[in-house]
């Protein structure tokens, strides 16, 4: 995931926290200290976001040098250490924050997704999330959601149509809408509709749409419109989904359940970079 949108990510980051140095490392070590330290999980979760921590130390120092003790999506325990660091103390300190804020986030995403996509496991569901993602960061965070085990929705307004109420309103009716898009769209575009009650559902289904998203809609209604759609379609989920409900929506004949609650609501995971021992002091 170190692509230059990343490395520009990580630019930002560096030059918010630590654009005018870190006035704190520099009154207490000359550049001549050095110190070793590790990041270590304070609860069981997954990792996420190693190579971007790492390069966060470097990109500050390029001294300094990172051992990765795990992979991006392994589970880990409490008290695992994940990463080891060593080399300059005060590019180590400044760095700190920058790493763990990228860690701490991307973890958290993989471990939410981790825990949606077991709560799935024996179905033929797939768990998938949207793009409800903090800006810039969709790229990493869609990265995080593959880690912890679920799928990825489109990642831009570019990748395929989805006609939504607002479009629908606009057009006039949801046929019209499938029929604009049908003649505009690439030849090997699919054209997914979103359904907010069972006449659409019927709707969608004699416009020829591929996909069919069933909005807002009990699991008791879900069941309906899955007779309905009979296999003519892609059956997709979203919208009033949470953890505790998820099974009674991953029924036979739904393919799809978006969750914007993989990103959107995602608990930074708990670690912690720690220097267990004193760094090395030279006389400057």
């Amino acid at each position: 995931m170190l692509t230059p949108r990343t490395e520009h990510l990580i630019a930002l980051a560096l030059d918010e926290d630590a654009g005018l140095g870190d006035v704190t490392s520099r009154a207490i070590f000359s550049a001549k200290d050095t110190a070793k330290a590790y990041i270590q999980a304070k609860e069981p979760l997954v990792i996420c976001g190693l190579e971007i921590a790492a390069r966060v130390f470097t990109a500050v120092d390029p001294a300094l040098k990172v051992k990765l003790n795990a992979n991006d999506g392994d589970r880990v325990k409490k008290g695992e250490i994940v990463l080891q660091v060593s080399g300059p103390t005060i590019a180590l300190l400044t760095a700190e924050r920058t790493a763990l804020n990228f860690l701490q986030r991307l973890s958290g995403v993989a471990t939410q997704s981790r825990k949606y996509a077991a709560a799935v496991i024996a179905t033929d569901v797939r768990i998938v999330d949207t793009r409800k993602t903090t800006p810039g960061w969709r790229a990493l965070e869609k990265y995080a959601v593959r880690c912890g085990g679920c799928y990825n929705h489109r990642a831009s307004l570019g990748e395929h149509v989805l006609i939504k109420d607002n479009h629908i309103a606009a057009a006039g009716s949801l046929t019209k809408a499938v029929q604009l898009c049908r003649h505009e769209a690439p030849h090997g575009a699919k054209i997914e509709v979103e359904a907010k009650s069972l006449s659409e559902v019927k709707e969608a289904v004699h416009a020829g749409a591929e996909v069919i998203l069933l909005d807002n809609m009990s699991s008791a209604k879900v069941a309906s419109a899955v007779a309905t759609i009979a296999g003519a379609a892609v059956v997709e989920v979203s919208g009033g989904v949470c953890y505790e409900t998820l099974r009674d929506y991953a029924q036979p004949g739904v393919d799809v359940i978006s969750i914007g609650a993989l990103t959107h609501s995602a608990v930074a995971a708990d670690l912690s970079l720690t220097l267990p021992l004193k760094g090395k002091r030279h006389k400057s």
